[in-house]
């Protein structure tokens, strides 16, 4: 089935599987042959970013129909409307941070011998992606371990996980 017209619901579908079997976006990717980044771009509603093999090898994951998806969804923008228009809600836009521990807008600081990254939080579009302006990187929308989004600081509030992953030694 040819896919390159995926709703962004079926994206965002597929996020909450993978969150669902914690799974990382890095993980994931190297499993059915694409790029994090391509991945991390589609999780946002960019169906586009990925092949159709690769969308049909992640609805096989976790058990997604892509005919029944796109069906109802065709069946659904079909219905007319009862008189009213429909209204549009405003994007609201998303905090990002750059997960390149190299990145000039990541701060490096040391607690009680550990290295940690403090990222600079920076505006995102909620849709696509935007990349980090100073090296390229896909900017991240929330924690890379759980997905809640992110705040000030270097680790997670809720699991602990730091945004910014670096290599120790």
């Amino acid at each position: 089935m040819a896919v390159t017209k995926l709703d962004p619901e079926i994206c965002f579908r597929i996020k909450r599987a993978r969150r669902e079997a914690k799974l990382s976006q890095s993980v994931l990717a190297s499993e059915v042959g694409c790029k994090q980044s391509a991945l991390s771009m589609f999780e946002q509603g960019d169906g586009t970013k990925l092949n159709d093999a690769v969308v049909e090898k992640l609805a096989k994951k976790f058990n997604i129909d892509l005919r029944q998806e796109q069906e109802r969804k065709g069946a659904a923008d079909s219905q007319p409307q009862s008189g009213k228009e429909l209204v549009r809600q405003p994007i609201v836009s998303v905090i990002g941070f750059c997960p390149n521990p190299h990145c000039p807008s990541n701060r490096a600081y040391v607690v009680d011998g550990r290295t940690f990254v403090r990222p600079e939080r920076r505006e995102a579009d909620p849709v696509g992606g935007k990349f980090c302006a100073l090296c390229g990187e896909v900017l991240e929308k929330g924690c890379p371990n759980c997905g809640l989004p992110v705040h000030d600081g270097a680790v997670c509030s809720h699991c602990g996980a730091p945004y910014v992953a670096i290599a120790d030694g």
